[in-house]
């Protein structure tokens, strides 16, 4: 049974605890705020670096000749080691951060990047490389695990939907700069070629480990380790300008005490298991495993790591031009992504994931078409449509599959399930991604363009699935969203307690409290 094809927002319950009459960028603390929040995001973009990165070396000659021309399984391997190491450290992450911190793991994530991508710049021998790319996604794990975790718990309440979003939509940033990275040193005859650019890539991490120490602590961390007076001492400095009796605060603070103390009291249904055992996390669990999937499943994994074969296949085989286009293509997406990421509170995240995979089903399946045209009949024009169809796909792709899964899988997890839950997000979105590295190259080789039927069937079932089973989110706390999977069980029941009690703080205090905080 399906949760419905909607579930009608409302207004934000904390709008009338926010005082509009100034932008936030005017609130120091805010700004503050919001550029430690930047440092956070920036997490995202090293991923994005990464598959960029690896895309642009396939159309380097020294890169090729470095390794002996890697084509098939090995160059399968190559791309997909880095996210087998993903994978190997996902059981450890959510304890990481959830025993240390999410500044901790971030930490951590970042000082394993640096090592690997070190190795991966002094790269001797393919193994050597294949080596760092799998310590590369051994340290990303703990860092992608933690730093959208700590954004969504930080971020100021009106701010959460859209910065949230923005974080998996920085992946662009990142591609953007391994993808013109690659292009400036494509003329360098040396094997600094691709040198440089894998040097590059570990740079970022080198700005967070020196920078994550003024970022704020998740309070709602803060309360699970029993540290209440500085959860509460955080959200008013940086939500209410320190003033801790804000309403705002108040409702914030009393909220996240209440959903976190209720789940104390009900240890055994946070554990792994719970994710199965409970019909609400398991309605939970159908949306996150189905989002990890059709995000890697869509056609895109052809595009991200294989552009360079695609063009190859419609007649573009010049270097210069296959990076020309894949740097114009990246900052394209970009763009889109972070267009969408604003629109997602006032859109919603249900529409944008309709409108995005009826998109994708419609220009997939006109570039099939194209790039059978060309395959069979040699037609120039087709093969150039196919280039066209790859960045209207892609426009409809970067809508929801970029800025929401992310954001969205967050969101509908409870504290106490949060880092498990998004952990076992990144575990089938690794797997699926594996699959795309490894197989897509062999496929290709062997079907050609019928391969890309097989994913115009499947993007029809994806369309199908998010009608009948994606529930709206926007405009409600991260606290009440369990109320939209828990229904009437206890936790809903707690979580409408935790609202009605902070509406009647506000209510009671509103006319002694004038010093209140700036949104958008």
């Amino acid at each position: 049974m399906g949760t419905g094809p909607a579930i009608a927002a409302t207004e934000p319950a904390y709008n009338g605890l926010i005082d509009i009459s100034k932008p936030w960028w005017k609130n120091r603390r805010l700004l503050a705020l919001n550029v430690w929040i930047g440092l956070l995001l920036i997490t995202a973009s090293t991923n994005g670096y990464d598959g960029s990165m690896m895309n642009g070396l396939q159309s380097l000659t020294q890169w090729n000749e470095s390794f002996n021309h890697p084509t098939g399984g090995k160059l399968g391997l190559l791309s997909a080691m880095q996210s087998i190491g993903y994978i190997a450290s996902i059981p450890f992450a959510p304890y990481i951060s959830d025993g240390l911190g999410r500044r901790t793991a971030i930490v951590i994530g970042a000082i394993l990047m640096i090592v690997a991508t070190t190795l991966q710049t002094v790269s001797q021998s393919i193994g050597m490389f294949i080596g760092a790319r799998f310590l590369i996604g051994f340290g990303y794990t703990f860092a992608g695990s933690a730093a959208p975790l700590l954004i969504t718990e930080i971020a100021f309440p009106s701010h959460r939907g859209k910065v949230t979003s923005i974080y998996n939509s920085l992946w662009f940033l990142g591609s953007v700069i391994a993808a013109w990275t690659t292009y400036g040193t494509f003329h360098i005859p040396t094997s600094w070629a691709w040198r440089i650019p894998s040097a590059v890539q570990g740079l970022p991490c080198v700005l967070q480990i020196c920078t994550i120490w003024f970022v704020p602590e998740s309070p709602r961390w803060l309360v699970s380790k029993g540290r209440e007076a500085q959860a509460l001492k955080t959200l008013a400095y940086y939500h209410a300008n320190g003033n801790e009796q804000d309403p705002l605060v108040e409702y914030e603070f009393r909220e996240i005490n209440a959903a976190i103390n209720f789940e104390r009291t009900v240890s055994s249904n946070v554990g792994w298991l719970s994710l199965i055992t409970i019909p609400a996390n398991r309605r939970r669990l159908r949306i996150i495993v189905a989002l990890a999937v059709f995000s890697q499943w869509s056609g895109n994994g052809l595009v991200s790591f294989y552009l360079n074969k695609v063009f190859i296949d419609i007649g573009i085989t010049n270097p210069t031009t296959q990076l020309l286009i894949n740097g114009i293509l990246n900052i394209f997406n970009f763009v889109v992504a972070i267009a969408s990421s604003l629109l997602c509170d006032k859109v919603g995240r249900r529409r944008l994931f309709l409108t995005s995979n009826i998109g994708m089903l419609l220009f997939w399946t006109l570039q099939t078409v194209c790039f059978s045209l060309y395959a069979q009949h040699n037609s120039v024009p087709a093969g150039h449509a196919v280039v066209v169809m790859i960045f209207l796909y892609y426009g409809f792709y970067d809508l929801a599959y970029i800025p929401l899964i992310v954001s969205y899988t967050i969101e509908i997890l409870p504290y106490a399930l949060r880092a498990k839950g998004f952990g076992v997000f990144n575990f089938f979105l690794s797997v699926s991604l594996i699959f795309n590295q490894y197989v897509n190259p062999i496929a290709l080789e062997r079907l050609g363009w019928k391969y890309y039927l097989v994913y115009v069937a499947w993007l029809a079932v994806e369309v199908i699935f998010i009608y009948f089973f994606l529930v709206e989110t926007r405009n409600r706390s991260l606290e009440e969203c369990a109320v939209l999977f828990d229904g009437n069980s206890v936790m809903s029941q707690s979580a409408e307690t935790v609202v009605e009690r902070a509406d009647k703080v506000q209510a009671d205090e509103a006319g002694s409290r004038e010093e209140k905080i700036s949104p958008i």
